[in-house]
């Protein structure tokens, strides 16, 4: 089975850093693909960064680009999320997941991790 296991959310004050983990286990062939998303309350769930596991090649939402970066251990089937420079806005529930392909569609992942949260304050 399919599991991914977050790590890392928390309250952080605006300007400060945060580095969220998903471990991965269970992939099969058909996870090509990490992605994160978020979604605040009453909120949609949106694209946050994509990362595939072969090449590494990745892509960002405009609203984060500069100031996050996702990686991936291909060995340790980990993928971060490096948030630095945050803003209040950057408040929601932080998810990852995988596909087979990386894209920005929520509805095109297969496989999604419990959650966590990122609080910032002002």
């Amino acid at each position: 089975q399919v599991q991914l296991v977050e790590s890392g959310g928390g309250l952080v004050q605006a300007g400060g850093s945060l580095r969220l983990s998903c471990a991965a286990s269970g992939l099969t062939l058909s996870s090509f693909a990490m992605g994160w998303f978020r979604q605040a309350p009453g909120k949609e769930r949106e694209f946050v960064a994509t990362i595939s596991w072969r090449g590494g090649i990745t892509n960002y939402a405009d609203t984060v680009k500069g100031r996050f970066t996702i990686s991936r251990d291909n060995a340790k089937k980990t993928v971060y999320l490096q948030m630095n420079s945050l803003k209040p806005e950057d408040t929601a529930t932080y998810y990852c997941a995988t596909g087979r392909v990386p894209t920005t569609a929520p509805d095109l992942y297969d496989y999604w991790g419990q959650g966590t949260q990122v609080t910032v304050s002002s």
